[in-house]
């Protein structure tokens, strides 16, 4: 099997470029295979991102919400209302993943990772666009055999293994 060279090219908001048509352009140029965004924080950050899984790039973004649904939700609510359709049909085509972490308590000390995965199947990318989020709560619960967890169906599995006590299950357990 051929060796594959591998680099990693960082580019930082404010000292490399000073807009985010500006870094689109740049980051495009060098067809990258993985995009990392960072944070998105407002509408021209996550419509960067938008654009750059639109044109099949593989894009790791981070969003403060409290679970996986909720992102959807959040990423299409900065747009303004009339947006907001092409948002939603955008993201039911581009998005792959949702992985919604907190960290708890574990039972050996310290914190470990508590997860929620929504996986973005041909049922959820219809959800997405058709704006039936109340939906997804059920997708997510019963998507197992797609890869897909609740925090609840987490937690339960950290306490099984031993990695949360009792006292933290009960505490997390509801998501």
């Amino acid at each position: 099997m051929p060796k594959r060279e591998r680099a990693r090219c960082q580019r930082q908001f404010g000292s490399d470029f000073h807009s985010f048509p500006e870094a689109l352009k740049r980051v495009l140029r060098q067809d990258p295979d993985i995009i990392m965004v960072g944070e998105m924080r407002d509408l021209e950050t996550i419509a960067a991102a938008l654009t750059l899984a639109e044109t099949g790039h593989l894009v790791f973004a981070t969003l403060h919400t409290p679970n996986a649904i909720q992102t959807i939700d959040r990423i299409v609510d900065v747009f303004p209302p009339y947006q907001q359709q092409q948002i939603r049909t955008q993201l039911s085509l581009s998005l792959r993943a949702i992985v919604a972490q907190r960290l708890v308590p574990c039972s050996h000390g310290g914190r470990i990772a508590q997860r929620e995965v929504l996986i973005n199947t041909p049922a959820v990318a219809n959800i997405i666009r058709d704006n039936r989020a109340p939906e997804l709560t059920s997708v997510l619960q019963t998507g197992r055999d797609t890869g897909m967890c609740t925090f609840g169906k987490h937690a339960k599995e950290l306490y099984k293994e031993g990695q949360i006590d009792k006292e933290t299950y009960d505490w997390v357990k509801e998501g």
